[in-house]
């Protein structure tokens, strides 16, 4: 199974982009020429000049840092938690549900919830291995439909009814892989605890550019994952101002389509229900986010 983790810079890489700092502060100074008198009014300035440095420094490391791909499918948002979502409950709160919901299901590691949050995630969710809910994945997905169809008294409508087959929907292979590591982890337990985020931090992003700047232990998480957290916490998505949400863990073959495996899953609020649809990754939308899920680093 590939093992997934987030690594720090290497010393060796800290030091080289140090040196080209000091490189090229050193060539600016031979280009400008400055004089003794000039020198020395640089020196009195120190602080103000070690501040425009470090600002100027900490734009252009985030910015080169971040990879440009897909960076034109990114739109400014505003777009958040309107209905009342903050947090995750407790695991135990979210493991009661589901087992409401899904009858016969087993218990998670709720230990593991007392580990501190990892960066960017909103908390510790409870998500079933698919598994455990069904034989194959795409089932296990049009069980989860099914149960928000039902909890939400029938407001809920699938635009993809009869199309969630095998052939047709899949993880992609990086969250297949964080689930495999995660379920590995927690082999004895039918529900896993998983650090994640609920849309907010890849708002705006379409679901390829959100897939290219997510982190080496960060994952889209894809219809099932996406469809428990809602079944979970329904506050989540009760408005149409509510951020609606890409599930950049899947991808679906639209028949209709160009290119195969050019759609995601996503969840989104109008006319009184949630509805669930596909859609082309690489188109990006202030109202939606990816939600997405984050190994712990060791």
């Amino acid at each position: 199974m590939t093992t997934i983790t987030q690594q720090s810079a290497t010393t060796g890489q800290i030091k080289q982009i140090n040196r080209f700092g000091s490189d090229a502060i050193e060539k600016v100074l031979d280009e400008l020429g400055l004089d003794n008198p000039g020198a020395q009014r640089v020196i009195e300035h120190g602080d103000e000049f070690a501040r425009v440095v470090r600002e100027a420094a900490l734009t252009s490391l985030k910015d080169l840092s971040v990879t440009d791909k897909y960076k034109n499918e990114e739109v400014a948002s505003n777009y958040g938690y309107l209905s009342g979502y903050t947090k995750p409950k407790s695991i135990t709160e979210q493991t009661n549900i589901l087992r409401q919901i899904f009858p016969g299901l087993g218990y998670a590691d709720e230990k593991l919830a007392e580990r501190e949050v990892p960066k960017h995630a909103e908390g510790w969710f409870a998500i079933p291995k698919w598994q455990t809910v069904a034989p194959t994945y795409a089932e296990a997905v049009q069980k989860v439909l099914d149960a928000i169809k039902q909890t939400r008294n029938g407001k809920f409508h699938n635009y993809r009814d009869g199309q969630i087959v095998n052939e047709r929907l899949c993880q992609t292979a990086k969250t297949e892989a964080m689930f495999g590591k995660l379920g590995n982890e927690q082999k004895d337990h039918d529900i896993l605890v998983v650090a994640a985020q609920f849309g907010l931090r890849h708002r705006g992003r379409s679901v390829r550019r959100a897939r290219e700047v997510m982190q080496a232990n960060e994952c889209g998480l894809g219809a099932f994952a996406v469809g428990i957290m809602i079944l979970t916490h329904p506050e989540r998505l009760s408005h149409f101002d509510d951020l609606w949400i890409d599930c950049a863990g899947d991808e679906f073959d639209d028949p209709d389509a160009d290119d195969r495996f050019d759609h995601a899953p996503i969840f989104h609020f109008y006319d009184g229900k949630v509805k669930f649809i596909t859609f082309w990754y690489d188109l990006a939308h202030d109202y939606y986010g990816s939600v997405s899920a984050f190994v712990p680093q060791s």
